[in-house]
């Protein structure tokens, strides 16, 4: 069974980032995560959709009709 709840090192290497811009992106609130303690927690369920609607988001002019 695939863990869902990810660590921020993990998200890091899962989305091939460093762990300072994951933790930045987190404090910010640029993607989806929840602190507990001290610590940030991410669940990969997500962030996948998160990462397919930016990817979306970002490339929509590529997939407009004329």
């Amino acid at each position: 069974m695939e863990q869902d709840i990810m660590t921020l090192e993990e998200v890091a290497r899962y989305l091939k980032l460093k762990p300072q811009t994951i933790y930045n992106w987190a404090q910010s609130g640029k993607i989806p995560a929840a602190k507990l303690g001290k610590e940030w927690r991410f669940r990969k369920t997500v962030i996948d959709r998160w990462f397919n609607q930016h990817m979306d988001d970002k490339f929509s002019e590529y997939f407009k009709e004329d």
